[in-house]
């Protein structure tokens, strides 16, 4: 399911954005903000949030990006850095001044933007399942996904010129994400609960504009491997090593790349998926812990 809970942030001409929290805000403890992967919404989250030793030391707040959920915006057109500052104001709006921000995959990119936008309110990074670059030729040629050949198709099928009141996301894309996502750790309960949500959050004409967006910000997305340079807070990478749209080779040479970092670790999850948070959960939480307990 979408996000419950809105609030309303300047950028863009006035976001609704989707937003949890897994307890009620406690102003004494650190926060870390976590940004979903594509398509899915802030229920990624569900093994942390029901994790009491995590949440009993952390504010654990949830925004959902834009195109997901029920974050909405008046603008069609978006990308990562309009993400990124929606949830820097979300963070405003909701009176949290400092957070650490996990971003699983595509909620990587965001949240290195985050640390890139307002470094001295991003005290940490985690990465889970995710790459610095686009997919250039040169990650393509390291083992990582080819997005374009395999969804321009979607695209272009989302590029209605008239209103499409009765459009609903189709099984193959739902299907997709599960298979991309979660893996061979994917069950039968993941994929109809996935399925449902994708319907329920991408159906009816607005449903497919936002759909469309999202994955237009995916293809046409910029790489970051000049800029994370400046990003001075630590950074933990965890990836998992079946990790099918980024493999393992890009991690490497990627978590290099932060040489102004106060920190920087990268940890392979064996037998870990893509969307590493709900395929390791364990790994996860130790992986937040860690770097509260050190940097809170």
């Amino acid at each position: 399911m979408a996000a419950t809970t809105t609030i309303k942030v300047p950028h863009l001409g006035g976001i609704t954005a989707g937003y949890a929290f897994a307890t009620p805000y406690d102003a004494h403890k650190p926060t870390v903000v976590l940004i979903n992967s594509m398509c899915t919404t802030v229920s990624l989250y569900r093994d942390q949030f029901a994790d009491k030793n995590l949440t009993s030391k952390v504010n654990l707040l949830a925004i959902e990006p834009l195109g997901h959920g029920a974050t909405s915006c008046p603008s069609e057109h978006f990308t990562y850095w309009d993400t990124a500052v929606m949830a820097l104001q979300v963070m405003d709006k909701l009176g949290v001044k400092t957070a650490f921000a996990l971003g699983t995959s595509q909620g990587g990119w965001m949240v290195a933007r985050m640390a890139l936008l307002a470094p001295e309110r991003v005290l940490g990074l985690l990465l889970l399942g995710t790459s610095m670059d686009y997919e250039s030729t040169d990650s393509r040629a390291k083992g990582c996904w080819d997005p374009k050949t395999i969804l321009s198709p979607f695209y272009e099928k989302w590029c209605s010129t008239t209103p499409t009141p009765d459009f609903v996301v189709d099984d193959i894309w739902c299907g997709m994400v599960a298979t991309l996502g979660f893996g061979d750790k994917a069950t039968p309960e993941m994929t109809t609960f996935w399925t449902e949500t994708l319907k329920n959050v991408y159906k009816g004409d607005e449903g497919r504009k936002k759909l469309k967006m999202a994955l237009a910000c995916l293809l046409t997305r910029d790489g970051l491997l000049t800029r994370v340079r400046d990003i001075k807070c630590p950074v933990h990478w965890l990836q998992g090593t079946n990790d099918a749209p980024f493999g393992t080779t890009v991690p490497k040479e990627h978590i290099e790349l932060f040489t102004g970092a106060r920190e920087k670790e990268l940890t392979f999850i064996e037998g870990g998926g893509h969307y590493l948070n709900a395929t390791n959960p364990q790994e996860a939480a130790e992986a937040v812990l860690k770097m509260i307990a050190k940097y809170a």
